[in-house]
């Protein structure tokens, strides 16, 4: 018998290749499609792509793709499960004041051993006495605390202070109800303003005599530090309509002020203290004038210092005994550094101010110079030089001459001079640029309004820190006045901008009296409108006051 043959049943696809159908046995398993080239990995990944390196993460892709045929789908009820809370648990709230507590006592101990240490080592180069100061200082520390941290209470949270609460200052003038506030004018907007077309200066008048400058004050260092004397002479401080020569040049000019006036008006920005400018508008010209108040012409003391002065009432370091310190120190070291009873150096005319040939007057020589700040605005400005010097090539040189003095710098927590100014003196100029930043522009504005060829600065220290009576000259040093402005960052095109801006804004107003006023708490100037006999009614007032009480003593005695 032949074999039985069976031939096989043939699907056939029209519209691919192979099975059309999945056979009976096959049906439920799923299939991943995959490629021979792909790598096999592991069996089973747990931890997924976390822990895997990223250079690794395609390593064992297929170029299929994944698929999602092994995707687990729960379908049981879920209803019988509960939320677990999983929120981190609280700790009470005495044992989280306890940590915070060990921690600062931990940071204090660290610190309070540092600073030991580095005491040790400081000590070891430290005399006998000044060890046993250091020492007493420590204990003083001890007792009663560091620094001025205050412990205060806010509600419930405690918390340390690091300084105390912020001193009122007072205006300086008393503002009256009657006077109006014409404009105000932020120091932001201020900072922003340029005037760069000034023409150059132009000599009107020059009037009287100053003495040679002794250089050998140039060699003074803290190891052979000279005594300031006291020298009796006439310092004029006249207001700009006082000025008899300004009154004849009331034809050639339509501003008129002196060189400190405008200095405080084009650095009014780096103020912090009050203070305030008489402005009279008459006749189609401006004259700007300081009060019958001697605090105008007082030099301040740290005024634009982190932590300025705080003492009070007849303390000597209160803001206005300093200040009355200082000024009486640069009016001393000025004519002290100055070679007596010699050859001096003479304008064309004496000095205006002075009345009597006996007098001894300070050396100063005046120049009246007009400034021209565009549309034929004439600025006639009284400038001043405190000496002349002779330069290398044999030229005189106008000098100006001013004085940074030192108080008490321990109480501000920094080095004296008398160890730092020889080996780093531009470390104590750039603390004094800091400190007094408005007193040290303001003298370098009025040195380039003049026209100075140098300005000096000496550096005059208290003999003790607890006598403001007596004082020791310890260094100088000179610059030039553009070179300085340099320096301090003070942009002379600012500087008259702000000027002709306040110029332009008084010209605006109507023919009459006003005052420009420095904030004392803001960072603002106003100018008020005052009536004409401001300022000048108390005078007649105690005249009057005087003449009566005069008329009733007669009237008694008759």
């Amino acid at each position: 018998m032949s074999a039985h043959f069976v031939a096989p049943v043939i699907q056939e696809n029209p519209t691919g290749w192979g099975p059309c159908a999945v056979p009976e046995k096959f049906k439920d398993i799923p299939y991943q499609p995959f490629s021979k080239g792909d790598r096999l990995g592991k069996v089973s990944d747990w931890t997924g792509a976390t822990y895997q390196d990223k250079r690794y993460l395609g390593k064992y892709s297929s170029q299929f793709g994944s698929g999602n045929q092994y995707t687990y789908y729960h379908e049981q009820d879920e209803s019988s499960f509960q939320l677990v809370d999983t929120a981190r648990t609280q700790k009470p709230i005495y044992l989280r004041n306890r940590m915070r507590f060990t921690q600062q006592r931990t940071m204090r101990r660290d610190r309070d051993r540092r600073e030991q240490r580095q005491q040790q080592v400081n000590m070891q180069t430290l005399t006998k006495a000044q060890k046993e100061r250091q020492r007493q200082v420590r204990r003083l520390q001890k007792q009663y605390g560091k620094g001025r941290q205050k412990w205060s209470d806010k509600g419930n949270n405690r918390f340390w202070k690091a300084s105390g609460p912020v001193k009122t200052r007072s205006a300086s003038v008393q503002v009256r109800s009657e006077w109006e506030v014409i404009e105000e004018l932020d120091f932001p907007r201020l900072n922003k303003l340029r005037y760069p077309d000034v023409s150059e200066s132009e000599d009107l008048v020059t009037c009287g005599e100053m003495e040679y400058y002794d250089k050998t004050f140039d060699r003074i260092t803290t190891k052979s530090q000279r005594r300031l004397a006291r020298v009796n002479r006439i310092f004029h401080k006249v207001t700009t309509t006082d000025d008899p020569i300004i009154r004849k040049l009331a034809g050639k000019g339509k501003v008129f002020a002196t060189d400190i006036i405008l200095a405080t008006l084009m650095c009014c920005t780096r103020s912090v203290y009050s203070w305030d400018i008489v402005v009279q508008h008459v006749g189609g010209k401006l004259f700007f004038d300081k009060r019958d108040d001697p605090e105008f012409d007082l030099l301040t003391v740290n005024e634009t210092a982190i932590e300025t002065p705080q003492d009070e009432g007849n303390h000597m370091n209160s803001p206005r005994n300093l200040a009355l310190e200082a000024t009486f120190i640069n009016h001393n070291f000025s004519q002290q550094c100055l070679k007596k009873n010699g050859e001096r150096y003479k304008f064309d005319k004496s000095n205006p101010f002075q009345e009597d040939d006996d007098s001894e007057v300070a050396s100063v020589g005046y120049r009246y110079r007009k400034y021209n700040v565009g549309d034929d605005l004439d600025i006639i400005v009284r400038c001043e030089h405190d000496s002349v010097m002779m330069g290398s090539n044999g030229e005189t040189q106008f000098v100006s001459i001013k004085t940074l003095n030192e108080f008490d710098s321990k109480s501000l927590g920094i080095a004296e001079w008398r160890q730092k100014l020889d080996s780093q003196r531009g470390a104590v100029l750039a603390t004094e640029l800091k400190n007094n930043s408005f007193k040290l522009s303001k003298w370098t504005v009025c040195a380039l309004l003049s026209g100075s060829d140098q300005i000096k600065f000496g550096y005059v220290s208290r003999l003790n820190p607890r006598d403001s009576s007596k004082h020791v000259i310890l260094g100088s040093q000179q610059f030039k006045p553009v070179e300085l402005a340099s320096q301090i960052t003070l942009n002379m095109e600012n500087c008259w901008g702000i000027l002709r801006c306040i110029i332009d804004k008084c010209f605006k107003l109507k023919e009459g009296k006003y005052l420009i006023l420095k904030d004392p708490m803001k960072p603002v100037i106003r100018i008020y409108d005052i009536p004409d006999n401001t300022f000048s009614s108390d005078d007649e007032a105690e005249e009057t006051s005087s003449s009566s009480d005069e008329d009733d003593d007669n009237d008694e005695d008759a």
